[in-house]
């Protein structure tokens, strides 16, 4: 009843639609993209696709949901391929593929691992805590981590070391998710 109301343009219906799908077409443009801004132009013009070919959907074929999210990770892998003029190297390709074959189960399981890994992360001690993202997010090693901390880089290895145990102790691995 809200994609019909939002395809007609009707006011409540559409902001209704839009408050209640948003975040997860936000959430899988993210996962694709990588950018947050971008991301946000990605959902922007899934909204507007949805918008216009809401008549064309079947709800026979999928849940609207799936239907969005399909439209949005199309939408963002294209995005990507456009903004790419080399070849993607092997993480990034790994991840557009974990983006393009998640299915729900997956996505809420990703976000339960997420909000895990906040929390653990918040829970160490900033200087671990500035090692595990240096290392683990931004590619860091030791080395250019104890010149930009200024510490030795024994100290610096001891840091990554401590924070990833911690990190591993307390979220489950991705192997672990279905």
């Amino acid at each position: 009843m809200l994609l019909v109301g939002f395809g007609a343009g009707d006011p409540e219906a559409s902001l209704a639609f839009v408050r209640r799908f948003q975040a997860a077409m936000y959430g899988v443009a993210v996962a694709v993209v990588g950018d947050p801004g971008l991301a946000e132009d990605v959902t922007q013009q899934a909204l507007e696709r949805v918008w216009r070919q809401a008549e064309l959907y079947d709800p026979c074929r999928a849940p609207v949901r799936s239907w969005l999210m399909t439209i949005v990770r199309n939408l963002a892998v294209d995005t990507v391929r456009v903004r790419r003029p080399a070849p993607l190297d092997s993480h990034e390709l790994e991840r557009l593929i974990g983006a393009m074959t998640a299915t729900p189960e997956r996505q809420a399981l990703a976000g339960e691992l997420s909000m895990r890994l906040r929390t653990a992360l918040a829970q160490l001690p900033p200087e671990q805590a500035r090692a595990a993202v240096l290392s683990a997010v931004h590619g860091i090693s030791a080395t250019q981590m104890a010149e930009i901390e200024q510490i030795p880089i024994g100290t610096a290895k001891s840091r990554i070391r401590a924070a990833l145990r911690k990190l591993h102790d307390s979220v489950p691995s991705s192997e672990d998710l279905p």
